[in-house]
């Protein structure tokens, strides 16, 4: 499989975003753009999360619905949830119905709220150095990185749930920490 694709619109992209018009404008407007903002941050942690072991395409397609049930990702009233809130999240079709990750859901609002640090701050220190070469192709793309897990390690001593290497890793993928665009692709910036 080629790494790069000529959309419809003539441009080249990474071959990932395919022709799904929802990953297409995930692929061209956010994947991989420096992403700081914190109440943003926890929803990509959160929605990472809920990705474990399904395609992104699901979470994408879900997304106004976990924007919605978890009051736009807004800690505050996400960690404020309850058993009662739980209970009613696993009986909506809109979602990802899976007790653990609705829970950690919560769990990880509780652990963005009592951090002594910013979700921005803590994150980011885990961003690798620049520098690194763009991949040519996605065997170049770890799943795993130094990074990702020292960045799992200390969410998860800090309270934090669904956070593993490779999740983490999608997150640095996603909120810019890394930019894996490959050679070719027009969102490469270097």
């Amino acid at each position: 499989m080629s790494a790069t694709i000529i959309g419809e619109d003539g441009r080249q992209r990474c071959s990932w975003a395919g022709s799904d018009p929802e990953y297409l404008r995930y692929h061209d407007d956010e994947w991989g753009r420096v992403q700081r903002d914190p109440r943003a941050l926890y929803e990509k942690l959160c929605l990472e999360g809920f990705q474990a072991g399904l395609s992104w395409i699901t979470i994408l397609r879900r997304r106004p619905a976990f924007r919605e049930v978890f009051y736009d990702f807004e800690p505050a009233r996400v960690a404020a949830m309850t058993e009662v809130d739980v209970e009613r999240l696993l009986l909506d079709e809109r979602i990802i119905r899976h007790r653990g990750k609705i829970e950690a859901t919560i769990a990880n609002a509780k652990a963005t709220l009592a951090l002594d640090v910013g979700l921005t701050e803590l994150m980011w220190g885990f961003a690798p150095a620049p520098g690194r070469p763009r991949p040519a192709d996605f065997s170049e793309v770890p799943a795993v990185t130094v990074e990702s897990t020292a960045m799992s390690k200390e969410l998860r001593r800090r309270g934090f749930r669904f956070v593993g290497p490779t999740t983490m890793y999608a997150l640095m993928q996603s909120t810019g920490m890394v930019d894996d665009h490959v050679v070719g692709c027009f969102r490469a910036t270097v």
